[in-house]
Parts: structure tokens; C-alpha cells; sequence
């Protein structure tokens, strides 16, 4: 049976996409810092807005670690339209301190300024873990969404966004090009401002070898790692014919696929669920969302397979 996740390694709590008064958040960095470190977090990303409006900020908050809490450099990135006329909207997590800024002075397009492919491939290129933000809040058509070619991975999950206008997901985004190709994973987040309940509601497990901002991303790249409001995985294993995962307790273990290919397990306080693959015999990729008794759910990354 292959394997989802290295047992050996620990999981490492962390939340990708955070605002504070650098740009439009209510709270100063070192109190958001503060605020992930005392729920529990093992690690965030503080990724204030990257437009001249606040001054290009990467926020420092290398004095804000300490032991058993990092955190990653990073920003909301900004520049060029989407094809509905708004800037786009890119979350860069591991980006060096003196990334260049792009002509952005605002949350609008201007002319003869980087698009946003450009200013995505110059953040991975710098080193940075480079995700989708927010498809569906920000109106981004499948056309948007493809050409993003250096993007690791899409937001399915935008706390803030679910939470202030109802628009908090991207699996038909992710699901869409998984369909066409696209090796992508899926990451949940804050997008935490502090001004509504927007904070501490989806996150991602990463299986790192360490707590380091290294180790992390190193793992995010690789898409080591689950998204989730609250339940946990313990494993996943498959083979051709079933697939096997081993969870915290749940209310529902649903296998999702190319297309309409899809295949739940309901029950009591599941713990581990075996779920046939005939159902996706023609779908090169898999994964797995679970639902707790609370309506909590969790998501793996996406399983690629060989189909005959």
C-alpha cells in the first residue's frame, strides 16, 4: 500500500495568510504573533498587503519567534488585472526580506505593470510557496486560474472569506485543473484581519522534519501537508483497488475525483474507513475530504495515480 504520510515526521500546526496594521488588519504584528502562539499554532506567515498604498511591506517578525513557535516571511501579493478588471491576489509565503516590490501602488490594476504570472513566477523563483489566493471571492475565472503557472497550490479554504461574505472556497478551482493536469495542493487559511470572527477557523498540518522555516517550506512545496477546520488525519494508504484512511473521529470520509467521481463512507465516530476505487478507474487523481459531527471538515492534498 503506498503511503500519504511519513509517520516518522511530526505534524506542525501553521496558518499561511494573516493581515496586521502594515496594512489592513486591526492588530499590531507582534499581537497577532502573540495571539497564533497562545491558540496553539506551531507556526504562521504574516502577509500584509504588497502595495505602495502600505509601502511594500514584508513584515519582520523574526523577533517574534521563539522555541516551539516560527514564523515565515511573506505577503499578499498584488499587480496586474484579472479578466473581470480587478487586481489579482497572491499569497507568497517564504519570500526573502528585499523582494522587490512591483509597481502596485493600490488594489487596481495600472498600466505597464508586471501581470500577475510575472510577479508569481518572480516569487517562487525567490524562494517563496506560491498559492491561489481566495478563487472565489476574488472572481477568478478558469482562464485566471491557468495561468498561474508557478502557483504550488490553491486556497480551497479562506476562513475570512467564508466567514465575511460567504465566499470562502476554491476546490472547483483546484478540482478543474487537477482535471487538466495541474499538480497543485490545497491549503486552508485565515486570511485573519482581526475586525470579525475571521481568525484561528482553517489551517494546515504540515509534515516536516522540523519547525523551521526550512523544513516547512521544503514540505509545503513538496505538498506534504493537510488542510483542516479541526479533524485529523492519521494516514492515508492505497492501492488500484481501495483506499484506506485513518482519521480522528469523523461523521463522513468522502473520496472526490475527476469529474462527477465521488464515494462516501457515513457513520458514529469513524476512526478508520476503507472506501472501494472502482468508482474512479478513469480519474488519474483522488482525495479525501472528512466531515466531523460539528460539520468541521479536513481535506488531503491530492493522491495522483497510474491509470491504465
Amino acid at each position: 500500500m503506498n503511503q500519504l504520510f511519513d509517520t516518522a515526521r511530526p505534524f506542525f500546526r501553521g496558518n499561511l495568510h494573516t493581515h496586521s496594521t502594515l496594512s489592513d488588519g486591526v492588530l499590531e504584528p507582534a499581537e497577532v504573533c502573540r495571539r497564533y502562539r497562545a491558540e496553539g499554532y506551531d507556526f504562521m506567515a504574516l502577509t500584509d498587503h504588497f502595495v505602495g498604498l502600505y509601502g511594500y511591506p514584508i513584515a519582520d517578525t523574526l523577533p517574534f519567534r521563539t522555541e516551539g513557535f516560527t514564523t515565515l516571511l511573506g505577503a499578499e501579493l498584488h499587480s496586474g488585472p484579472l479578466q473581470n478588471g480587478e487586481v489579482w491576489h497572491i499569497l507568497a509565503v517564504g519570500l526573502p526580506a528585499d523582494f522587490a516590490p512591483a509597481r502596485s501602488p493600490d488594489f487596481f490594476p495600472v498600466h505597464d505593470q508586471e501581470t500577475g504570472p510575472e510577479i508569481a513566477r518572480r516569487a517562487v523563483e525567490a524562494g517563496a510557496f506560491v498559492a491561489i489566493a481566495h478563487p472565489h471571492w476574488s472572481g477568478l475565472t478558469q482562464d485566471d486560474a491557468r495561468s498561474l503557472e508557478a502557483a504550488h497550490a490553491v486556497e480551497v479554504y479562506n476562513h475570512g472569506c467564508a466567514t465575511g461574505c460567504d465566499r470562502g472556497e476554491g476546490f472547483l478551482t483546484l478540482d478543474l485543473l487537477l482535471s487538466e493536469g495541474r499538480r497543485l495542493s490545497a491549503v486552508a487559511t485565515d486570511d485573519a484581519h482581526f475586525s470579525e470572527p475571521d481568525h484561528f477557523g482553517g489551517w494546515v498540518m504540515v509534515n516536516a522534519l522540523e519547525n523551521t522555516p526550512e523544513a516547512l517550506l521544503a514540505a509545503l512545496k513538496a505538498g506534504e501537508h493537510y488542510s483542516t477546520q479541526g479533524p485529523e488525519f492519521r494516514q492515508v494508504s492505497w492501492n488500484a483497488d481501495r483506499i484506506t484512511v485513518e482519521s480522528s473521529a469523523v461523521a463522513s470520509v468522502i473520496v472526490q475525483g475527476h469529474g462527477c467521481a465521488a464515494l462516501a463512507h457515513h457513520g458514529h465516530s469513524l476512526t478508520r474507513s476503507t472506501i472501494d476505487l472502482t468508482r474512479f478507474a478513469h480519474s488519474p487523481w483522488i482525495r479525501v475530504t472528512l466531515i466531523d459531527a460539528a460539520g468541521r471538515r479536513a481535506w488531503s492534498n491530492p493522491i495522483w495515480r497510474e491509470i491504465a
